[in-house]
């Protein structure tokens, strides 16, 4: 009986110290935090959260049709997603895909770069608020492009990576 008290008494102490070395991480906008919950409507009206790609490894973009470094972008984020789309990353992460918010004020602008860029992802979001939308000021943005990659769990492993940097981060998880 004595043997059983002892066992179950380690038991507990391990259980506990294990909950306390591995609490959840933070909310925020820094690598290794949880990334911060998005819920946004797309052209279509359709409301796209963030959550919603758990599972995935995603790239959170910032952009806009207006802005002139974000279409230069565009091409190396859609040779990314063509890349790495239906990749099985390790860490069970199945496939990559992109969570675009537009910085737009004109949904036909927005609409029509998606399209212009050949931006096929199905996760386009915005809240047509330009620099005071909502997700802009949660991710504290204040310039853009501005990226996030986020691993299959929600957790940020990746900032602002453009070109050969966000290819270079998505070898990494494969």
């Amino acid at each position: 009986m004595k043997k059983y008290s002892i066992i179950l008494l380690l038991a507990g102490v391990a259980t506990m110290v294990y909950g306390f070395v591995r609490q959840a991480a933070p909310v925020g906008t820094n690598v290794g935090d949880r990334a911060i919950e998005l819920a946004f409507t797309s052209p279509e009206g359709k409301t796209i959260a963030l959550s919603s790609l758990k599972g995935k490894i995603v790239l959170l973009d910032f952009w806009a049709s207006w802005c002139g470094p974000c279409r230069f972008e565009n091409p190396n984020v859609v040779a990314a997603y063509n890349k790495y789309k239906d990749v099985k990353f390790k860490n069970g992460a199945k496939g990559f895909t992109v969570y675009g918010v537009s910085l737009d004020n004109n949904k036909d602008a927005w609409m029509k770069a998606i399209q212009k860029d050949g931006l096929v992802w199905p996760y386009h979001v915005s809240d047509l608020g330009g620099w005071q939308s909502k997700p802009a000021q949660l991710y504290r943005v204040n310039s853009i492009p501005a990226s996030y990659l986020i691993d299959h769990n929600g957790v940020i492993v990746g900032k602002n990576l453009r070109g050969a940097a966000l290819e270079e981060a998505l070898e990494k998880l494969r």
